[in-house]
């Protein structure tokens, strides 16, 4: 028969299991503003009932239930959105990085505008042809020579501000890779406490939040995959165990974390600036590769994440740590200096064959471009220059009124590259082949203006997919915090339903207490 305190037993069991829902909607509220926090609730399972199947099981209708038992506590949370997630915010963290590497070199290029090198440039060819007109005047010979160095000026600032930021970009870098060091070292250490706590039983819901803040946050840096491994023991199903983090090289798994070891990115030919022994600043030359623990990395095999951002911003190695260095700072400069040299030289080629007030012939109006290396930034005024006789304007010598040669410097804008020689007034030409001019194509101008349109569109493209990857980020966020985030609506209309299953487990003691009080004090008493 059944015992006559099972009803008792029953009520209590519900009232436990009620208080623990209600505990858990408390927790739920109080963390509903938390960062990376996931709604949790009980779950309440009905105990075994009475009797259980035997031979000398008691003769009743049937089994009789036992109550209810809160079984565990776990999150509301949906894996496969978290992937989702994960995969968006790392195109969104490359896209970042490339619209920002670009945006800041358009304030540099600054065009089209009044202050940039084509206006620049443009001053100097009508100087050059207002020159021609008036070739014996000093004051047109002076601006010719102050508009000169405003170019030079221009192509030294434009040089010297692109490598400053590409600077700035590798202490970003270093920055960024010791974050993803340190998100790595935490994510081992979450791991650790994880694996002592599941073999109990429990379910350690904090500690897998902040994992996954973790993890979420490491995707933003980098793509990454994640593998769930279990612990043993006494887990329960619902347990997630431990999170091996890797990266792919090629086919090839590249762990950053495998249960409780992190590894460390570093660069094989960068700098340690804080004496961790990890190299996390780069090379001032190039990424060609990059070390996960002891194993090397392409730089190709980063498909997207802030870091791989970065990298094509401040320059790499295409093909491992050989050949030209490309990106997007790196061309540039390296298109800055072919232009200038190009620019230098055939000017000078021009220049060298007219002749000054003074008679002189054979000067450079350019110096300082030995090399196309670095020539944006070495390239001056001749120092003949000073002296403005020296400002070849004229075809012939000892004619003051002539200034066909400053109109043949003015044509240097629109002569075509690819030519094998040109042609000028009064039978000055140009051997190009000779001058070894790394630009081969094209005119000096229309060379510009095709950078700077590309660069356009590079900026344009960044942030038009910055735009969209933003969009879908947010549209997986959106789902992810529907299954997941804190409903404060939600939680006050649980805490009501879990008082009111309390109230009533309560009461039903109440009801039973009476029922045995009447057994107790009022059975027996008959005729007395």
């Amino acid at each position: 028969m059944l015992s006559t305190f099972h009803g008792l037993e029953a009520a209590r069991r519900a009232m436990m299991a009620q208080q623990a829902a209600l505990y858990t909607t408390g927790h739920n509220i109080a963390n509903a503003n938390t960062e990376g926090y996931t709604r949790q609730r009980v779950q309440l399972e009905a105990t075994t009932p009475f009797p259980t199947p035997g031979l000398n099981r008691p003769n009743i209708p049937g089994q009789m239930g036992t109550g209810v038992e809160a079984a565990s506590v776990e999150r509301v949370r949906e894996y496969f959105l978290d992937i989702q997630y994960r995969g968006e915010n790392s195109k969104l963290g490359y896209w970042e990085a490339r619209a920002d590497a670009v945006a800041k070199m358009e304030d540099i290029m600054n065009e089209p505008s009044d202050s940039g090198l084509a206006k620049t440039m443009d001053q100097f060819w009508q100087a050059l042809q207002d020159l021609s007109t008036h070739p014996e005047n000093e004051g047109a010979r002076s601006v010719v020579r102050q508009r000169g160095l405003a170019v030079v000026e221009t192509f030294h600032y434009l040089s010297n501000s692109l490598t400053q930021i590409r600077t700035d970009i590798g202490t970003q870098i270093g920055v960024t890779v010791t974050k993803i060091n340190s998100i790595l070292d935490q994510i081992s250490k979450l791991n650790a406490q994880i694996a002592e706590i599941e073999p109990n039983g429990y379910l350690p819901n904090d500690l897998y939040d902040e994992r996954d803040r973790l993890v979420d946050e490491l995707s933003k840096f980098i793509d990454i995959q994640v593998e769930k491994h279990p612990v043993g023991g006494n887990a329960l199903p619902a347990a997630e165990g431990t999170y091996d983090v890797y990266i792919l090289n090629g086919n090839e798994k590249v762990y950053l974390v495998q249960g409780r070891t992190a590894s460390s990115i570093s660069f094989p030919d960068g700098s340690d600036v804080d004496g961790d022994g990890v190299k996390e600043m780069p090379p001032s030359e190039g990424i060609g590769t990059l070390y996960v623990g002891g194993e090397s990395i392409s730089f190709s095999n980063l498909p997207s994440g802030k870091l791989r951002g970065l990298i094509e911003g401040y320059g790499y190695y295409e093909n491992g740590a050989n050949g030209n260095v490309k990106g997007l700072y790196p061309e540039m400069l390296a298109n800055l200096d072919k232009l200038a040299y190009t620019f230098g030289t055939l000017f000078n080629a021009v220049h060298e064959q007219g002749y000054g007030l003074n008679g002189n012939k054979g000067l450079a109006f350019f110096s300082g471009l030995d090399q196309v290396n670095g020539a944006a930034k070495t390239i001056a005024l001749a120092s003949d220059i000073d002296d403005l006789d020296n400002i070849a304007a004229a075809t012939r010598d000892k004619e003051s009124g002539n200034g066909n040669n400053a109109i043949n410097l003015a044509n240097v804008r629109s002569l075509l590259l690819s030519n094998t020689t040109v042609s000028l007034q009064d039978g000055i030409s140009v051997d190009l082949a000779s001058l070894g001019l790394p630009l081969t194509s094209g005119t000096i101008e229309t060379n510009y203006q095709g950078w700077i349109g590309q660069l356009g569109v590079a900026g344009e493209q960044a942030n038009r997919m910055k735009s969209n990857s933003e969009t879908l980020r947010q549209s997986v966020e959106e789902r992810r915090q529907s299954v997941s985030a804190v409903s404060l609506d939600e939680e006050m209309m649980n805490m009501i339903k879990f008082q009111h299953a309390y109230n009533a487990a309560a009461r039903q003691i109440t009801a039973i207490d009476e029922m045995l009080d009447k057994i107790i004090n009022g059975m027996g008493v008959v005729g007395r």
